[in-house]
């Protein structure tokens, strides 16, 4: 893979973010926007522990979907709260996705800012954490509904890894999913790569890194795809914004309607035909990336 840090800055102005970042589709790093919010030092295990621990939560491990996996149905079911107890105590390879915990406690709104001077097209009405133990995982995909992100990580550190979507057959994307075939787990630690004997044509993806601390706030343009260690137990907070151009929103509706239909009925009705079939679909297709490079 070949790896840049992604640009980390304090403070950036309107127009620039506008220009260099969001219409060029870069990712970036702004690292006081988030110093601003109560939610800075106010959020923390035990004040959510206060307000949702009694919700009962879907909770992922590190194990990478296959043939029969549906998507994005979780593996076990706990309360907040035993879940805050589990990861608070050492290293747990469990995750909470897509959790509206604003949905339980309205409250926490007053503790943030939307961020409208950076860009518009925010849906207010989902903000979403993300929490995970040390040494969990989330496995490198991209967002189906194709919207920008804003995700700011409040505590522990998380490790991230990033590739634009055009990077996706150098990748092994899975036809009909946003998911890769590959498995990046602790590619840091790994001689910084993957199983480039398995998946050579990652050699050839071109992407960035990033360690996000507490209070960093990460701008992940639309389609970017992302994989995600928990170094340290912690939580983030993602906010959306739908692109507001007719291809963006045209893909993004067809992932989430279309694509995702017909790849849930075929792993219902012909799970192992349908996972044999996209493999050679995925292989043939970074087969013509390494040509193309080898040309």
């Amino acid at each position: 893979m070949l790896l840049q840090p992604i640009e980390k800055v304090e403070k950036i102005s309107d127009e620039d973010f506008q220009q260099n970042y969001y219409k060029t589709g870069r990712p970036i790093v702004i690292t006081s926007l988030a110093k601003q919010w109560p939610a800075y030092n106010k959020w923390s295990w035990d004040y959510f522990k206060e307000v949702v621990g009694t919700q009962q939560v879907g909770i992922y491990n590190n194990i990478k979907s296959d043939a029969y996996t549906p998507v994005n149905k979780a593996d076990e079911y706990t309360t907040f709260a035993d879940y805050v107890d589990m990861v608070k105590t050492g290293p747990a390879q469990w995750r909470i996705f897509l959790f509206n915990i604003f949905n339980h406690a309205p409250q926490l709104t007053d503790d943030f800012t939307w961020p409208d001077h950076l860009m518009k097209g925010f849906v207010k009405r989902f903000p979403m954490l993300f929490v995970g133990g040390a040494t969990s995982i989330t496995h490198m995909h991209f967002d189906m509904d194709m919207s920008h992100i804003i995700h700011t990580q409040f505590v522990g550190r998380k490790k991230v890894l990033l590739f634009p979507y055009t990077e996706q057959h150098k990748l092994y994307r899975k036809p009909f999913e946003v998911l890769s075939l590959a498995d990046f787990s602790h590619y840091y630690k790994n001689n910084g790569h993957p199983d480039y004997e398995k998946f050579p044509a990652l050699k050839l993806a071109k992407g960035y890194e990033v360690t996000l601390e507490h209070g960093d706030t990460l701008f992940m343009p639309a389609g970017y795809w992302h994989h995600m260690e928990y170094l340290d137990s912690g939580f983030a907070m993602s906010l959306r914004a739908v692109q507001r151009t007719i291809p963006g929103i045209v893909q993004g509706a067809w992932n989430l309607v279309g694509m995702r239909s017909i790849d849930t009925l075929m792993k219902k009705t012909a799970p192992e035909w349908w996972y044999h079939y996209k493999r050679e679909k995925i292989y043939r297709a970074a087969g013509k990336e390494l040509e193309r490079q080898s040309a």
